[in-house]
Protein backbone atom coordinates (compact mmCIF):
# COMPACT_ATOMS: atom_id res chain seq x y z
CA UNK A 1 0.00 0.00 0.00
CA UNK A 2 1.31 3.48 -0.91
CA UNK A 3 -0.91 5.83 1.03
CA UNK A 4 -3.93 6.15 3.25
CA UNK A 5 -6.54 8.88 2.79
CA UNK A 6 -8.87 9.71 5.68
CA UNK A 7 -12.02 11.79 5.22
CA UNK A 8 -12.13 14.29 8.08
CA UNK A 9 -15.57 15.71 7.30
CA UNK A 10 -16.49 19.11 5.91
CA UNK A 11 -15.04 18.16 2.46
CA UNK A 12 -11.49 17.70 3.81
CA UNK A 13 -9.11 14.73 3.66
CA UNK A 14 -5.73 13.97 5.20
CA UNK A 15 -3.41 11.99 2.95
CA UNK A 16 -0.59 9.98 4.53
CA UNK A 17 2.41 8.54 2.69
CA UNK A 18 2.80 5.26 4.58
CA UNK A 19 6.54 4.74 4.09
CA UNK A 20 7.57 8.19 5.37
CA UNK A 21 4.59 9.18 7.50
CA UNK A 22 4.42 12.55 5.69
CA UNK A 23 0.94 14.00 5.35
CA UNK A 24 -0.90 16.69 3.46
CA UNK A 25 -4.46 17.95 3.61
CA UNK A 26 -6.89 18.47 0.75
CA UNK A 27 -9.96 20.67 0.80
CA UNK A 28 -12.73 21.13 -1.74
CA UNK A 29 -12.26 24.38 -3.69
CA UNK A 30 -14.53 27.34 -3.10
CA UNK A 31 -16.13 26.88 -6.53
CA UNK A 32 -17.19 23.37 -5.52
CA UNK A 33 -18.74 23.86 -2.08
CA UNK A 34 -15.46 23.90 -0.17
CA UNK A 35 -13.43 26.29 1.91
CA UNK A 36 -10.40 26.29 -0.39
CA UNK A 37 -8.06 26.24 2.61
CA UNK A 38 -5.70 23.62 1.14
CA UNK A 39 -4.84 21.97 -2.15
CA UNK A 40 -7.91 20.49 -3.81
CA UNK A 41 -7.58 16.96 -5.21
CA UNK A 42 -7.40 18.39 -8.73
CA UNK A 43 -4.75 20.91 -7.58
CA UNK A 44 -2.63 17.97 -6.45
CA UNK A 45 -2.94 16.34 -9.88
CA UNK A 46 -1.79 19.48 -11.70
CA UNK A 47 0.98 20.05 -9.15
CA UNK A 48 2.07 16.41 -9.41
CA UNK A 49 2.77 16.97 -13.11
CA UNK A 50 5.18 19.81 -12.33
CA UNK A 51 6.78 17.91 -9.46
CA UNK A 52 7.28 14.83 -11.63
CA UNK A 53 8.76 16.87 -14.46
CA UNK A 54 11.27 18.58 -12.16
CA UNK A 55 12.15 15.27 -10.49
CA UNK A 56 12.94 13.39 -13.71
CA UNK A 57 14.76 16.44 -15.04
CA UNK A 58 16.84 16.43 -11.85
CA UNK A 59 17.75 12.79 -12.42
CA UNK A 60 18.80 13.49 -16.01
CA UNK A 61 20.54 16.74 -15.01
CA UNK A 62 22.83 14.78 -12.67
CA UNK A 63 23.96 12.65 -15.62
CA UNK A 64 24.50 15.81 -17.69
CA UNK A 65 26.27 17.57 -14.79
CA UNK A 66 23.75 20.42 -14.84
CA UNK A 67 22.61 21.87 -11.50
CA UNK A 68 18.87 22.61 -11.49
CA UNK A 69 18.79 23.66 -7.83
CA UNK A 70 16.19 26.40 -7.22
CA UNK A 71 14.34 25.72 -10.48
CA UNK A 72 10.64 26.49 -10.08
CA UNK A 73 7.41 25.51 -11.78
CA UNK A 74 4.41 27.83 -11.71
CA UNK A 75 1.26 25.76 -12.15
CA UNK A 76 -2.14 26.91 -13.43
CA UNK A 77 -5.00 24.42 -13.51
CA UNK A 78 -8.02 24.96 -15.78
CA UNK A 79 -11.31 23.26 -14.95
CA UNK A 80 -14.20 22.39 -17.25
CA UNK A 81 -17.82 21.44 -16.50
CA UNK A 82 -20.13 18.65 -17.68
CA UNK A 83 -18.41 16.58 -16.49
CA UNK A 84 -16.36 18.55 -14.00
CA UNK A 85 -12.74 17.77 -14.80
CA UNK A 86 -9.28 19.20 -15.41
CA UNK A 87 -9.26 20.49 -18.99
CA UNK A 88 -5.85 22.09 -19.00
CA UNK A 89 -2.61 22.52 -17.09
CA UNK A 90 -0.18 25.33 -17.80
CA UNK A 91 3.28 25.07 -16.30
CA UNK A 92 5.91 27.79 -16.55
CA UNK A 93 9.28 26.32 -15.61
CA UNK A 94 12.06 28.71 -14.62
CA UNK A 95 15.66 27.57 -14.43
CA UNK A 96 18.44 29.72 -12.98
CA UNK A 97 20.92 28.04 -15.34
CA UNK A 98 21.04 27.95 -19.13
CA UNK A 99 22.88 24.81 -20.27
CA UNK A 100 23.84 24.27 -23.90
CA UNK A 101 21.24 23.51 -26.57
CA UNK A 102 21.82 19.74 -26.49
CA UNK A 103 21.35 19.51 -22.71
CA UNK A 104 18.27 21.76 -22.84
CA UNK A 105 16.64 19.56 -25.50
CA UNK A 106 17.41 16.42 -23.52
CA UNK A 107 16.02 17.92 -20.31
CA UNK A 108 12.85 19.23 -21.99
CA UNK A 109 12.24 15.85 -23.63
CA UNK A 110 12.76 14.18 -20.26
CA UNK A 111 10.19 16.50 -18.65
CA UNK A 112 7.61 15.91 -21.37
CA UNK A 113 7.92 12.14 -21.01
CA UNK A 114 7.64 11.91 -17.21
CA UNK A 115 5.32 9.24 -15.76
CA UNK A 116 2.61 11.71 -14.67
CA UNK A 117 2.57 13.35 -18.12
CA UNK A 118 2.02 9.90 -19.67
CA UNK A 119 -0.65 9.07 -17.07
CA UNK A 120 -2.86 12.10 -17.71
CA UNK A 121 -5.70 11.80 -20.22
CA UNK A 122 -4.66 13.01 -23.68
CA UNK A 123 -7.65 15.40 -23.77
CA UNK A 124 -6.05 17.46 -20.99
CA UNK A 125 -4.29 20.37 -22.69
CA UNK A 126 -0.75 20.62 -21.36
CA UNK A 127 1.03 23.91 -22.03
CA UNK A 128 4.62 23.72 -20.84
CA UNK A 129 6.95 26.72 -21.05
CA UNK A 130 10.68 26.38 -20.32
CA UNK A 131 12.49 29.57 -19.30
CA UNK A 132 16.22 28.89 -19.16
CA UNK A 133 18.48 31.28 -17.28
CA UNK A 134 15.55 32.92 -15.45
CA UNK A 135 14.15 32.82 -11.97
CA UNK A 136 10.45 32.91 -11.11
CA UNK A 137 8.64 36.23 -11.09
Amino acid sequence: MTSKVTYKGDLRTVCEHLRSGNTFTTDAPTDNNGKGEAFSPTDTVATALASCMLTVMGIKARELEVDLTEATAEVTKVMAANPRRISGIKIVMNFPVAPGDKSRKILEHTANTCPVHHSLHPDINKEIIFNWGKTSA
